[in-house]
């Protein structure tokens, strides 16, 4: 059918009968009524469908992406199904994953990625860090909230929007607040469930610096590995005290159901972190001889803090901002830690090796941080 409206109209199907060789045109008024009808019908169809994709598109600038980059909620309102889910991240775990199924996981929310933030610290240790630039590929970003995930799309890393129904995880989650802890147990419950998928994982909060590869430096013989605050020199003690921002954890029956009483735990002890709960539950008979799993602690020569830090430069692999409130506390240490780290490397290495030097942190960060810090003000050039 011709729409231009130029030429000759066929509206019947036929051709109009010949009259001494001309071709005339049927001038019945109500096929032309019928015919002119049909040209705006169409026309308005196609206006209307384009109006309506204009305006999801505009609504949802995201929804035009592979869906393993765009926002998947277990809890969500109008969020898919908990197979959809799952399958969205189980896509992003295999693009990021080891040739063990081995991934690298932090969490980010819009307070950590204001310019020069704790983030960009965190992926600068990986590129100075003493073979770690590599194991950038093999990390999967956890957001929080819509800002973190649009600038972790643009940093190309693997990155998996995590949301939680009610809860805004956008700003800073000062300690022990109600929304600190809903993010604390968020987090344990969906590390179980990359466990049930059949991924390993190490869990690295965004505030540890990665300054020396750390898989060789992991046991062997254990399923669950953890960091210590203070560490009393047996990977076996239940008496370390252990720090939940950073852990290995290997997919198995052991692991799956030890986070999955880890996570139950939180109703025997009501306004508790996890971290406090695991100092409480790392002592029941169960763990060990139920469920089948033995706790190893991660020795602080190589995985160290602010609590206890790493003495020798030689053997460090992660340094934790942790005994220390406060975004800018954690902010101002981890920037001369850093400093310090690259002054480390500059030396020749027979000096690196025989007078290593020592580290000047922590100086805002350590016990008096929790009495003495303020509310992080906005970053006015806040990334959009």
């Amino acid at each position: 059918m011709d729409l231009d409206g130029g030429g000759s109209v066929v509206i019947s199907g036929k051709m109009p009968p010949e009259n001494g060789g001309n071709h005339q045109l049927n001038t019945n008024p109500n096929r032309f009524f019928f015919h002119h009808l049909l040209r705006a019908v169409l026309l308005f169809t196609m206006v209307t469908l384009t109006c309506v994709v204009v305006y999801q598109a505009s609504a949802s600038p995201f929804r035009f992406l592979p869906k393993y980059l765009y926002s998947f909620s277990s809890r969500a309102k109008n969020s898919t199904t908990q197979e959809s889910e799952e399958l969205g991240l189980e896509q992003v775990l295999k693009r990021a994953a080891m040739s063990d199924k081995t991934v690298i996981i932090t969490t980010l929310n819009e307070a950590w990625i204001e310019p020069d933030s704790i983030f960009d610290l965190f992926l600068e240790s990986f590129k100075i860090g003493n073979d770690t630039l590599w194991l950038l590929k093999h990390l999967v970003v956890v957001c929080l909230d819509r800002k973190a995930f649009d600038y972790c799309l643009r940093t190309h890393l693997n990155c998996y929007f995590l949301t939680t129904e009610g809860v805004d995880f956008a700003g800073e989650a000062h300690f022990m607040t109600p929304d600190y802890l809903l993010m604390m147990w968020r987090r344990i419950d969906f590390l179980r469930n990359v466990l049930e998928i059949g991924y390993n994982f190490v869990f690295t909060d965004a505030d540890i610096m990665w300054l020396r590869n750390p898989f060789p430096h992991f046991y062997s013989d254990t399923n669950f590995q953890i960091s210590c605050d203070n560490f009393k020199g047996n990977p076996s003690d239940v008496n370390n005290a252990p720090n939940g921002g950073f852990n290995y954890a290997k997919s198995s029956n052991q692991t799956i159901e030890f986070y999955k009483f880890w996570y139950n735990a939180r109703e025997s002890y009501p306004r508790k972190h996890d971290q406090d709960v695991l100092n409480k539950i790392k002592y029941d008979p169960l763990i060990k001889e139920t469920i089948g799993l033995e706790i190893k602690f991660l020795d602080t020569a190589y995985f160290g803090g602010f609590c206890q830090p790493s003495k020798d430069l030689n053997l460090v692999c992660t340094m934790h901002a942790n005994c220390c409130a406060g975004l800018d506390n954690k902010i101002h240490d981890l920037k001369i830690l850093l400093r310090d780290w690259r002054n480390y490397l500059s030396l020749l290495e027979n000096v690196r090796k025989s007078r290593p030097p020592v580290w000047s942190v922590p100086q805002s960060c350590g016990p008096r941080s929790f009495h003495q810090h303020t509310p992080r003000k906005k970053n006015g050039n806040t990334r959009k």
